[in-house]
């Protein structure tokens, strides 16, 4: 397999080398407790909250805002679940906002709230995918206490206005969750910017290791634990610490923010060379989300009478890794429920081919993917006699 031909970097990413060499001692001879007392403990200890730091200056927040969890889905439940259920313990209210594109971790945790007799508003999209300011303010309540919009969608790549979001809020005075999972490395994230309360990212998105997330939580921000036990985390995650983990998330944090700039630019330049290339050699083809406000390495298309799992899988046999969905859900051959929010048809979902691009990307692996997709295309459309104009 070559790496450069990995083109599914949305659902995880290549451990980088300058990451494991981190983690290395951290698995081997560093191996103490961050919570014993002695030196081996005191130690790696001290190596957690250097790490913390690290993670926190990436997002514009302080370390004492940084709770380290096992994924990104715990971190989205925790910010979701735990808020809601302590502000209604507070008397504070019990009606929820999140949008009808999220990632199942959200979408899943608000399902529960509405079976323990919570409100909950699922809120549209548009056809590019993006959610309406002014819907949102329609919808708000005096008793909602929670808003969860994530900052880029894992699908299309299209990203929300959550700066605009997060003002609106605060002046309602509605606290603010925005999972940044697929953006945090490739667009600007900087808490202060977005108006967030509540901010989940992950490490395996950037080149870290899989298996430690963080959530951001604003100074005077409070929620209701999911696992009770010892007081690591601030008793909000208390589990033993994956310490390699997060060494290794706050060194893949460290690199993203140094390469960011230029690597968002280059990525760019592939975006717009892949799809030229598309557009001009297959017809039929769509493209999926916001042509304007869109992440830098990630394409949604759908062809015209090919399934995208069919694509997929003519692809993965010539040596490409794409996805037809999220990895969360590629396992159920059905209908991406994000492009069905955006008013596609059912046909259409089924259509959809996802690209995400990523540091082993190049100009050469763009230039023969193309060329590898349309002659699945054109092959496929031969076999079974169907129409096409390239």
């Amino acid at each position: 397999m070559q790496v450069s031909r990995y083109f599914d970097h949305a659902a995880t990413t290549p451990l980088r080398r300058e990451v494991l060499e981190e983690m290395e001692p951290f698995l081997t001879t560093l191996f103490g407790n961050p919570s014993s007392l002695h030196q081996f403990g005191l130690t790696v200890k001290e190596a957690v909250e250097k790490a913390r730091e690290t993670v926190a200056h990436a997002i514009g927040a302080r370390p004492k805002e940084i709770i380290f969890t096992g994924s990104g889905t715990e971190s989205d439940n925790i910010a979701v679940l735990g808020t809601a259920r302590y502000l209604r313990q507070q008397k504070k209210g019990n009606h929820i906002i999140v949008s009808q594109i999220e990632h199942p971790a959200v979408l899943e945790a608000a399902r529960a709230l509405e079976r323990e007799g919570f409100e909950v508003t699922y809120l549209p999209v548009d056809e590019n995918g993006r959610v309406s300011i002014i819907e949102l303010e329609r919808e708000l309540r005096p008793e909602t206490i929670l808003v969860s919009i994530m900052h880029a969608n894992n699908v299309t790549g299209t990203v929300q206005p959550i700066a605009e979001i997060g003002s609106l809020l605060h002046e309602r005075h509605v606290i603010f969750h925005t999972d940044a999972i697929q953006s945090f490395g490739k667009i600007p994230v900087d808490v202060n910017d977005l108006h967030v309360d509540l901010l989940s990212i992950n490490a395996h998105k950037l080149g870290g290791p899989k298996g430690i997330a963080a959530l951001y939580m604003r100074k005077g921000i409070r929620v209701t634990p999911l696992v009770y036990g010892g007081g690591q985390e601030r008793g909000i995650r208390p589990a033993t610490q994956n310490v390699a983990g997060i060494v290794g998330f706050a060194k893949a944090a460290e690199l993203a923010m140094t390469e960011r700039v230029r690597e968002q630019e280059r990525l760019e330049r592939l975006r717009s060379r892949l799809l030229d290339k598309l557009q001009s050699s297959i017809s039929g083809l769509k493209m999926n989300g916001d042509t304007k406000y869109h992440l830098p390495n990630i394409i949604n298309i759908s062809v015209d009478q090919i399934e995208g799992q069919a694509l997929m899988l003519e692809l993965d046999r010539l040596g490409f890794a794409t996805s037809s969905g999220s990895a969360c859900s590629s396992g159920n051959h059905e209908p991406s429920y994000v492009l069905l929010a955006m008013n596609k048809s059912t046909e259409h979902a089924l259509e959809s081919l996802r690209i995400s691009m990523g540091s082993s990307t190049t100009e050469q692996s763009v230039d023969e993917l193309a060329e590898a997709l349309h002659q699945v295309v054109t092959e496929w459309r031969r076999a079974r006699n169907i129409p096409f104009t390239h």
